[in-house]
């Protein structure tokens, strides 16, 4: 995963709970969960548009 190992991984942990605190941790999962799960959306909408606008495209005659 990115290059990271398991030591690595538990630095970036520690670290993170020495910043945030062991409360703050699992509320600012729970935002990044949601900002990508929006991103995901927001980007697969993009592509279904995308691909509408093709299939309008191609069933007009070219000038």
């Amino acid at each position: 995963m990115f290059g990271l190992g398991l030591p690595e991984m538990g630095i970036v942990a520690v670290v993170a709970i020495l910043i945030f605190g062991p409360k703050k941790i699992p509320e600012l999962g729970n935002a990044l969960g949601k900002t990508l799960r929006s991103f995901k959306e927001g980007v697969g909408q993009s592509e279904d548009e995308a691909v509408e606008k093709e299939k309008e495209e191609e069933g007009q005659p070219k000038v």
